[in-house]
């Protein structure tokens, strides 16, 4: 610790009202900037006690005062931010594991799709995979296929409504869940 440790509080003390306004201004209370002020004195006596301070005393005490304001004001952002995230509505939240029943009907299902999507015509398997799966567009598609835009918009249309219904067919036939043999 510094050998004049007075030296210091007498500092702190002539430059508290100062600083306190300061921290009262940036944070909108006077109690809270009361604790900042603090909080400042706190950090500003060992410093200047290493010889750490490379501004003069009082520039060093508003530094510290305006980081700590900077820092309060970072910290609560977070908190209402996490906060906010507790108040996710349920979409939000993370989905539960699948049983490993679930896992093989969805992936008995998946595979019911695409044994379909691989009988269908070429030209519509051609354009529902583009679409689907690569990510093209139809004009894309239409250009790929040498077909006009209309008919490549029908192709996957087409090809679409053949998997669902198909799909559904399948999941009608099906006995319900639960009565399964």
């Amino acid at each position: 610790m510094n050998e004049r440790p007075d030296l210091h509080f007498g500092l702190y003390m002539a430059h508290r009202p100062v600083l306190i306004d300061y921290a009262s201004r940036l944070l909108g209370t006077r109690e809270g900037a009361e604790d900042i002020v603090q909080e400042a004195f706190l950090r500003f006596l060992p410093a200047t006690s290493r010889g750490e301070a490379a501004l003069p005393p009082r520039s060093y005490l508003f530094r510290i005062v305006r980081n700590l304001v900077i820092d309060r004001h970072r910290r609560r952002k977070l908190e209402v931010k996490q906060s906010s995230t507790q108040d996710a509505p349920d979409w939000a939240a993370p989905q539960a594991m699948p049983t490993p029943e679930e896992s093989v009907l969805f992936c008995e299902g998946m595979r019911r799709a695409m044994d379909m999507i691989a009988s269908l015509p070429e030209k519509q398997r051609i354009a529902l995979e583009m679409v689907r799966f690569g990510g093209y567009s139809v004009e894309d598609v239409a250009a790929h296929l040498g077909v006009s835009l209309r008919t490549a918009y029908r192709l996957v249309e087409d090809a679409m409504i053949a998997v669902t219904t198909r799909l559904q067919q399948d999941t009608d036939d099906l006995p319900p869940r639960g009565r399964r043999p």
